[in-house]
């Protein structure tokens, strides 16, 4: 009895953020929601160099010790396997999901009071259950978060108890996910709305709702797309290196966002960002969520 109480009692400690507890750095973040939870995210996180076809300065595990708690990642088909490809493999090819999954699940095994996201985008339709093998072969399956029914904005769990439980992976598919075959890779925009994808203006106007196509904004989260790109030709489009400080600034992170608070009375949930090494995300990050 007196084991069973103790252990609730650490429990409780970590789900509401007592004893100084801090969740994802932040010891007021412990009681709040994940669906009311502000992330700066790196966009196309394992592309990294500053070639046209990569999105950040610094690997996955820099990203992480940054204060990065929102991860994308493009995934393709090659020969069987799941390649992360910027666009296609022939374009860009950096090595299989496994390894870099492997260095997320590091990371998590060292910062124990952390809630990562990772979303993944699937144009190649692989099989859902691939995408199960390999997470489980990194040894992320563990910390994955499985809801088991589908959640309203208010029926997400808060960090503390994202955290207690040992759940601190979120895990987001673009297309073709399937809870019934993997249970913690979820449909990204059965819970989400982005807004338009590839921007290149750089006063970052609006806040529209542009996947899923006509879909509404109620009862979902939602991802700004707040990363320049530069258009050298028609349709052919790439990260705008030179203005990211502009850009990653905080005065236009708070411009963008505070479009998005008029339109919808909410804070984003995500803001995504390429070369999140350079500007003011993280200043960004904790201005959204009040601390």
């Amino acid at each position: 009895m007196k084991v069973t109480i103790a252990a609730n009692i650490l429990v409780l400690a970590a789900a509401t953020g007592v004893w100084g507890l801090d969740c994802n750095g932040n010891a007021a973040l412990c009681d709040r929601k994940y669906s009311n939870v502000s992330f700066i995210g790196a966009h196309d996180s394992p592309f990294v160099g500053i070639l046209p076809t990569q999105n950040q300065l610094q690997d996955v595990t820099a990203q992480l010790n940054q204060g990065v708690r929102y991860l994308t990642a493009q995934t393709h088909d090659k020969d069987g396997a799941i390649q992360l490809c910027h666009t296609s493999c022939a374009l860009l090819d950096v090595g299989i999901l496994q390894d870099y999954l492997a260095d997320i699940k590091t990371w998590l095994d060292g910062n124990a009071n952390e809630v990562v996201t990772l979303l993944v985008t699937n144009g190649d339709a692989i099989d859902i259950t691939k995408f199960g093998d390999v997470f489980s072969a990194a040894g992320l399956a563990s910390y994955a978060y499985t809801p088991g029914a589908d959640l309203a904005l208010a029926d997400w769990p808060t960090l503390g108890t994202l955290i207690a439980a040992g759940s601190r992976l979120v895990v987001f598919m673009d297309y073709h996910a399937d809870t019934s075959k993997v249970g913690y890779i979820l449909d990204e925009f059965k819970y989400y709305f982005e807004t338009p994808f590839d921007p290149t203006d750089a006063s970052f106007p609006q806040c529209d709702v542009d996947r899923p196509s006509g879909a509404s904004a109620d009862g979902r989260m939602f991802i700004v797309n707040h990363n320049l790109n530069l258009e050298l030709l028609p349709d052919v489009l790439i990260p705008n290196l030179a203005e990211a400080g502009t850009t990653n600034s905080l005065s236009s992170i708070l411009a963008q966002s505070d479009i998005c608070i008029s339109k919808y009375q909410r804070d984003p949930n995500v803001v995504l960002l390429d070369y999140t090494s350079i500007g003011d995300g993280i200043a960004a990050q904790n201005e959204l969520n009040g601390i």
